[in-house]
């Protein structure tokens, strides 16, 4: 079964992602930018068909980063348009509120954790979709 890593690039921090081809989770990380090559390093122990790349903040200079840390593996950018929303919405379907917070609407809940490696996810479905 492959396996993809996602990024989703920042300034100050960025989301990692291994992902199956059926889209499923298997990994996820939010790293420092200035840390991203030595966390992605460690991801690809996993030997991953392709790392994913969202396009947006950040990204043109992560991009050439990434391409010559692992020259060996296919490189794909995707769209990250809406990605945070869609990462939102994507957390807490993995992390259904408990008690109290059930009873309100997600749109009034927040997470409490940076949405960066969902957005990860988001990039490496987005791929997959196509």
């Amino acid at each position: 079964m492959n396996k993809y890593v996602g990024i989703d690039p920042g300034r100050e921090k960025c989301g990692l992602a291994l992902v199956t081809e059926e889209g499923k989770i298997e990994k996820l990380q939010v790293v420092a930018t200035t840390e991203l090559l030595i966390y992605l390093q460690e991801f690809c122990r996993e030997k991953p068909a392709a790392v994913i790349m969202g396009d947006g903040t950040n990204s043109k200079k992560l991009q050439n980063l990434v391409k010559k840390s692992l020259p060996h593996l296919p490189f794909f950018t995707v769209d990250e348009f809406g990605s945070t929303e869609e990462a939102r919405a994507l957390y807490w379907q993995e992390n259904p509120p408990k008690g109290w917070r059930k009873l309100l609407p997600i749109g009034l809940l927040t997470p409490d954790q940076p949405l960066d490696a969902y957005a990860a996810v988001v990039q490496v479905r987005r791929f997959l979709q196509k």
